[in-house]
C-alpha cells in the first residue's frame, strides 16, 4: 500500500501542473473625486478638518473624543459585544473552509476491515450447502489530479470568501463601535436637557411663589397664579418625560456592551464634549480605508473565481485508484503474505449531455459576478456619500450652534425685560411666561443641536473607516494556518 500511496504522490506531481480554467481576476475601477467638496467648504465655514500632518485615523478613534467612560465602554465592546461574537465565528468558519478545499489536491484513503459467514445453494447440483468464512481487511486509495484547475479555483474562492468575512467582521466590529458612541452622546445629551429642565422648573417654581406672594399682598391676580402654575406643571411633565428616551439610550449601551439591560446604568452627566478635528484625507484612501468596501472587493473576487469553478465541468474528469489488503476464508491466514490482494487503475469520465446544464451555470456565476462588481460600486458611491453627508452636517451644526448661542443670549435679555416690565406693572405676567418659553425652547435647541454635531462626529469616523486599513486582512499564506482557538477544537 506504501508503494501504491507513492506512486499517486508522484502523479500528483505531473497532473497538477495542468492548466487553470477561468477568467484572470481584475480589480473592478471605481472613479474617485480628487477632494470631498464639503471638506473645501468647510474649511471656508470654519469647521475645520485635522492639519495634513495627520492626515490618517489611527487606533482607537474614540479616544480623540478625550472621554474616559466613553474609552472604557468602547473595550468592554470590543470584547463582549454579541454581534463582534458571531462575525468573529464565521470568519473561523470560513477559514476552516479553505482547509476543506486544500484536502481536495491529496488522495483520500479509507479502510474497510470486514467479516461475513456464507452458504453456498444446494440448487447449483451440489447436494450438501457449503458453509465458508471470508476475512477482509481493505485499504482503498483514490484521487483526483486537478488537471482543470478546479481545487484550486476552489482554495481561491474559499480564501477571498474569507477575506471578505475578515472585513466584514472589521464592519460589524466599526458600526457597533460608531453606534455605541453615538447612543453615549445622545444619552449624554438628554442629560444635558435634564440639567436644563431642573433648573428652568425651580426657576418656574420660584415665578409661581413670586405671584402667590403678590396675590396674597393684593398686588397681583389670580389668572397670573394660574399661568405660573400652569407653566410650571407643563414644565415638570417635560422634565419627566426625557426619563423615556433617556432609558432607551442607556439600554442601547448596555445590550452593546454585551450587557443585560436590568443590570447595567450610567450615572447622569450633561454632554460637555466638542467635536475635534478629524483627518479625512482623500478620496481615493477611502477605498482602502472601508471594511464594508474590502468585504465588496473580496466577494467579487471570489465570485470570479466560482466561475472558474463552473467552466471546469466542461471537462473530462480523471480520478486514480487502488486498493490492497488482505482477503482469506481462515482467521489463522488473514494477514498471511499468500493472502494480499491489490487492483490499480484510472478512470475517465466526461459528461456527453446534460441539455445545457453547465452553460446555465456558467452564465449563473458570471450574473453573479456582474451582480457583486455592481455591489461593489454602489459601497464606494455609498462611502463617498456618507463623508459628504457628515462633513455637511458639521459645517452646517457648526454655523446653527453659533445662531442658537445668540438666539439663547437674545432671549435671555428678553425674559430681563419682561420680567422688569411686568414687575413695575406695565405688562401683564403672559409676557413674561411668552418670555419665558422663548428661551427655554432655544436653550433645548441649543443643546439638541450640539448633541446632533457629536453624533455627526462619529458618524463621519465611521464613514471613514475608523482608522481601519485594507492592508490588515490576512494574506492566502496567512490564512493557509488555523485561527486563534481553531487547533485545539
Amino acid at each position: 500500500m506504501a508503494r501504491l500511496i507513492a506512486k499517486l504522490a508522484f502523479a500528483s506531481v505531473l497532473l497538477t501542473a495542468g492548466c487553470a480554467i477561468g477568467p484572470k481576476y481584475t480589480k473592478p475601477t471605481v472613479p474617485a473625486p480628487a477632494a470631498y467638496k464639503e471638506a473645501e467648504t468647510s474649511g471656508a465655514e470654519g469647521w475645520k478638518t485635522a492639519e495634513p500632518r495627520d492626515e490618517t485615523l489611527r487606533g482607537k478613534w474614540w479616544g480623540r473624543f478625550q472621554n474616559p467612560e466613553l474609552n472604557q465602554l468602547e473595550e468592554k465592546l470590543n470584547i463582549s459585544n454579541q454581534n463582534v461574537a458571531a462575525a468573529a465565528a464565521n470568519v473561523q468558519a470560513e477559514r476552516a473552509m479553505i482547509r476543506q478545499a486544500r484536502a481536495q489536491y491529496f488522495p483520500t484513503v479509507a479502510a474497510n476491515p470486514a467479516f461475513s459467514n456464507a452458504r453456498l445453494s444446494t440448487a447449483f447440483g451440489q447436494t450438501v450447502g457449503i458453509n465458508f468464512n471470508t476475512f477482509s481487511l481493505p485499504l482503498e486509495a483514490s484521487w483526483e489530479p486537478d488537471l482543470w484547475g478546479r481545487v484550486r479555483s476552489t482554495v481561491k474562492a474559499s480564501t477571498f470568501g474569507a477575506q471578505a468575512g475578515i472585513a466584514d467582521l472589521e464592519n460589524v466590529r466599526l458600526a457597533a463601535q460608531a453606534d455605541l458612541a453615538a447612543d453615549y452622546f445622545q444619552l449624554r445629551g438628554q442629560d444635558a436637557l435634564k440639567q436644563l429642565l431642573d433648573s428652568t422648573v425651580g426657576a418656574y417654581r420660584e415665578a409661581l411663589e413670586l405671584n402667590l406672594d403678590l396675590y396674597k399682598a393684593g398686588l397681583g391676580n389670580d389668572e397670573a397664579v394660574a399661568q405660573a402654575e400652569s407653566q410650571l406643571k407643563a414644565a415638570e411633565a417635560q422634565d419627566t418625560n426625557l426619563g423615556v428616551l433617556r432609558a432607551q439610550y442607556e439600554h442601547a449601551v448596555a445590550t452593546l456592551v454585551g450587557q443585560p439591560a436590568p443590570a447595567f446604568s450610567l450615572a447622569a452627566e450633561p454632554l460637555r464634549e466638542e467635536p475635534l478635528s478629524i483627518p479625512i484625507g482623500v478620496p481615493s484612501q477611502l477605498l482602502e480605508r472601508r471594511p464594508d468596501i474590502a468585504m465588496a472587493e473580496r466577494s467579487v473576487a471570489q465570485a470570479n473565481a466560482q466561475i472558474g469553478i463552473a467552466k471546469t465541468a466542461f471537462f473530462p474528469t480523471l480520478t486514480l485508484n487502488g486498493s490492497t489488503g488482505f482477503q482469506s476464508v481462515a482467521f489463522l491466514n488473514w494477514l498471511a503474505w499468500p493472502s494480499r490482494v491489490w487492483s490499480v487503475g484510472p478512470s475517465l469520465a466526461e459528461t456527453i449531455f446534460d441539455a445545457g446544464l453547465r452553460r446555465a451555470t456558467v452564465q449563473q456565476y458570471q450574473a453573479t459576478y456582474d451582480q457583486t462588481v455592481a455591489n461593489y460600486r454602489q459601497t464606494v458611491l455609498t462611502a463617498f456619500q456618507q463623508v459628504e453627508d457628515n462633513l455637511a452636517a458639521l459645517r452646517v451644526l457648526g454655523r446653527v450652534i453659533e445662531q442658537e448661542e445668540e438666539a439663547v443670549d437674545a432671549a435671555g435679555r428678553n425674559l430681563a425685560e419682561a420680567e422688569v416690565r411686568y414687575r413695575s406693572g406695565l405688562d401683564p405676567y403672559l409676557n413674561v411666561i411668552a418670555a419665558q418659553t422663548n428661551l427655554l425652547n432655544d436653550q433645548q435647541a441649543a443643546v439638541n443641536f450640539r448633541a446632533q454635531r457629536m453624533v455627526a462626529a462619529v458618524q463621519l469616523i465611521k464613514a471613514l473607516g475608523g482608522g481601519w486599513d485594507s492592508s490588515l486582512i490576512p494574506t492566502a499564506q496567512e490564512l493557509k494556518a488555523p485561527g486563534p482557538g481553531e487547533s485545539g477544537r
